[in-house]
């Protein structure tokens, strides 16, 4: 059963601040291989104008996708998570999440598309720092595929 178009547009509270540290940054740049000096050494990244560490850009999917979360587990939605796979994800920053950062994240339902019986869902996670600035928008694709016949 197709998703209900209404949904598109709605916008759900945003999360408790997550702080980022130093050492979730160094984890997750090891764990993607990525060696870059401003992740893991201060000096580095304050050479290069930053205040601390920065993370790499992937970083920040750990906390929008558990803020995407509350869409998923909207009861009212009807989403089937047991048929969900991740289509695609999009990052489009207003600067590099930092050690020490505050972070929230509001998401909303950007769009809701029905295609060869699988449902297609955008979800918009707005990151803000704790004086309310903007740091990142992350665009993440759900497709519940479509349940087999027979």
């Amino acid at each position: 059963m197709a998703l209900d178009q209404s949904f598109v547009g709605r916008s759900y509270p945003p999360t408790d601040p997550y702080e980022v540290g130093r050492e979730k940054i160094r984890e997750f740049a090891e764990a993607v291989g990525d060696t870059n000096p401003a992740y893991m050494d201060p000096e580095a990244a304050k050479a290069l104008g930053y205040s601390d560490v920065i993370a790499p850009p992937t970083f920040v999917f750990a906390i929008t996708f558990k803020a995407a979360g509350q869409v998923v587990q909207d009861p009212q939605l009807g989403l089937d998570y047991s048929r969900v796979v991740h289509g695609d994800q999009k990052f489009a920053y207003t600067r590099p999440v930092r050690a020490g950062d505050r972070l929230t994240v509001t998401s909303t339902i950007e769009a809701i598309k029905s295609m060869a019986g699988n449902d297609i869902v955008d979800i918009r996670g707005e990151v803000h720092d704790e004086a309310g600035e903007h740091v990142v928008t992350a665009v993440t694709k759900l497709v519940a595929r479509a349940a087999e016949e027979g």
